[in-house]
């Protein structure tokens, strides 16, 4: 409230609404079973690979790489980003509601430090970051 005791209020857009975001934060794991774990025939960097491109068909990157098998038949992928969620669930949404820019390597470099500055380089040695911001925009 101001000095006159009227309220005051932020509009914020929907996609920012830190609820909006935390709604999706809570959603984002059960996407993780179109991913699979791979390494790249090029170089055998480690990458989480979604199978379906955002057009809807089969990711094109699949011809690249060399798909991992195990047991579980990926369910370990969700476990861990569940976990990685919950943690780091706040500085998740901070990020968004901010509109921060390179959000990707801001987290897992900088907060939750699991990714090295190398990891944000695809096989082309092209900064993967700025190939992957608008299928992480277009989720949210």
């Amino acid at each position: 409230m101001d000095a006159k005791g009227n309220s005051i209020r932020k509009k914020v857009p929907k996609a920012r609404s830190e609820i909006h975001i935390s709604d999706t934060v809570d959603e984002i794991c059960e996407k993780m079973s179109d991913y699979v774990r791979a390494t790249y025939k090029t170089n055998g960097q480690l990458t989480i690979l979604n199978l379906i491109s955002p057009s809807g068909g089969m990711n094109p990157e699949m011809n690249k790489v060399d798909l991992i098998q195990d047991n579980d038949l990926n369910k370990s992928l969700k476990y861990y980003c569940e976990g990685i969620v919950e943690e780091f669930e706040d500085s998740i949404i901070s990020l968004f509601s901010k509109g921060e820019t390179d959000i990707r390597r801001k987290l897992c470099t900088d907060i939750a430090q699991l990714c090295s500055v190398d990891d944000f380089v695809n096989e082309d040695g092209v900064n993967a970051d700025e190939d992957n911001i608008k299928e992480v925009n277009d989720e949210l």
